[in-house]
């Protein structure tokens, strides 16, 4: 096989990646957070986005089977953890 065909994405790979931004959401997710607050300073200042805007971002990268197969445990952690809390709700 050349070298420059083993350097090549297959076709249609950068479909199925995830975003930079959605790649830095999950890795935040990832990190346990020490005190009230760290957590949204590190949002703001890595993210540039308000903490809002990322549990958005979060909550829509839970269903997104891409996330699923990029990082399994923290996707994996996090949907047993909101559908604990529906399951309050309900």
């Amino acid at each position: 096989m050349a070298e420059e065909d083993r350097d090549r994405e297959p076709e249609g790979a950068a479909e199925e990646e995830l975003s930079a931004r959605d790649r830095a959401v999950l890795a935040v997710e990832r990190r346990g957070w020490s005190g009230p607050g760290t957590k949204e300073r590190a949002i703001r200042e890595r993210l540039g986005i308000s903490p809002t805007r990322y549990y958005q971002l979060l909550n829509a990268l839970l269903d997104d089977p891409r996330a699923l197969a990029h990082d399994p445990v923290t996707v994996n952690r996090l949907r047993a953890r909101r559908a604990a809390r529906r399951a309050r709700r309900a």
